[in-house]
């Protein structure tokens, strides 16, 4: 950290460095390990009633691990950031590429594209994550979001579209169609990389069909 900055940092090691130690048995690694487990659950910071339960961590480092979370929401939250380009998107998602299993993520936007939220909308097996339109949708209303986009980690590495993916992407604009929520983009990334479904064409309407919602 000294040597490069956090940015340099996976989610896990910036995590081990707040929470300083482990527990006999349980390092500091598998504890920060476990609690990003958590984080990713959730779509809030959790309580701390919930985050002291976990193995390892009683009410000290769980009071710790929520103001550190508290005050970066503050703080540093990514309200200020402005969506121009898939590489905006990729730059506030990337560091869930490291993930084992895929994350369908969310971020509301206002109507001058300045992200609003971004939340982790479902967690997926190894290669392959399900995701209805509702729950997409569901936290952007609560948002009263103007416009949107979605991201996913592909933990293969591999920057390539699935048939699930494009099943999705028409499913989710054929929805926002319908509720007047502008549909960005979505952007598939690893850790190496991003592709853009709005680059590549593939977010044009009069290609949606008569898609199921």
């Amino acid at each position: 950290m000294i040597a490069m900055g956090p940015a340099a940092l996976s989610d896990s090691e910036l995590l081990a460095i707040l929470l300083n130690t482990g527990i006999r048995g349980k390092n500091v690694k598998s504890l920060a390990s476990d609690l990003l487990k958590l984080l990713d659950r959730n779509k809030d910071i959790p309580p701390i009633e919930e985050i002291s339960r976990m193995p390892g961590m009683g009410q000290f480092k769980a009071c710790a691990a929520a103001a550190m979370l508290e005050f970066g929401r503050r703080r540093y939250g990514s309200v200020s950031a402005h969506i121009k380009k898939p590489v905006d998107i990729f730059t506030l998602v990337r560091h869930y590429a490291d993930r084992k299993q895929e994350r369908f993520i969310s971020l509301s936007l206002n109507g001058a594209h300045e992200v609003l939220a971004v939340r982790i909308v479902t967690i997926g097996l190894v290669n392959k994550t399900i995701v209805h339109p509702r729950e997409v949708f569901a936290d952007l209303i609560q948002d009263r979001a103007a416009a949107f986009c979605v991201a996913h980690n592909h933990p293969s590495g591999q920057l390539k579209n699935s048939p699930e993916d494009d099943e999705i992407t028409e499913r989710l604009l054929a929805a926002a169609r319908i509720l007047g929520i502008q549909f960005v983009d979505h952007v598939i990334f690893s850790e190496t990389g991003w592709w853009s479904f709005k680059e590549n064409g593939r977010l044009d309407e009069t290609n949606i069909g008569d898609k199921e919602i």
